[in-house]
């Protein structure tokens, strides 16, 4: 009985550590993508009127799909910091101009990040729709929730 009882306990503890072990992971690609996104934005609207001329001739009517091709978004992402302190690689960003049907005056940008943690599984993805109108700035905040590579 004494030894069922050590095994159960042992097998707890092992699962308790690798669910804690999971979590970091996750959290520490959370606040990678997370940190990368908000570096992003602040790019994006410290270019200003710079970036108003590049963006009109490349914006996507729809909605951008750059982001869900991996050459695609190898190829144009951006990492705002060098490395994040215990990941594997460093977060990356993906801007994308969008044109909005319903607001012609309006800069809109879809701005996709990706964080990880210890291993290349624990990823993170997160997504921002910037629309910068005049003086107004929107910010809309969304959680990739399936890799899209």
């Amino acid at each position: 009985m004494m030894l069922a009882t050590s095994a159960v306990w042992f097998e707890t503890s092992l699962a308790a550590t690798r669910a804690a072990a999971n979590v970091r992971d996750y959290l520490q690609a959370f606040h990678a993508a997370d940190s990368a996104l908000t570096l992003c934005a602040r790019s994006v609207v410290a270019a200003g009127a710079d970036a108003d001329a590049s963006a009109a001739t490349q914006a996507a009517s729809g909605e951008p799909v750059e982001w869900k091709l991996e050459t695609a978004f190898e190829a144009g992402a951006i990492t705002p910091v060098a490395q994040w302190p215990g990941s594997l690689r460093a977060p990356q960003c993906l801007t994308e101009p969008w044109s909005l049907a319903t607001r012609a005056d309006a800069r809109a940008y879809l701005l996709t990040s990706r964080g990880f943690g210890r291993t290349s599984d624990s990823q993170v993805w997160l997504q921002m729709e910037l629309v910068i109108d005049g003086e107004t700035i929107e910010r809309h905040w969304r959680r990739v929730v399936a890799r899209p590579f």
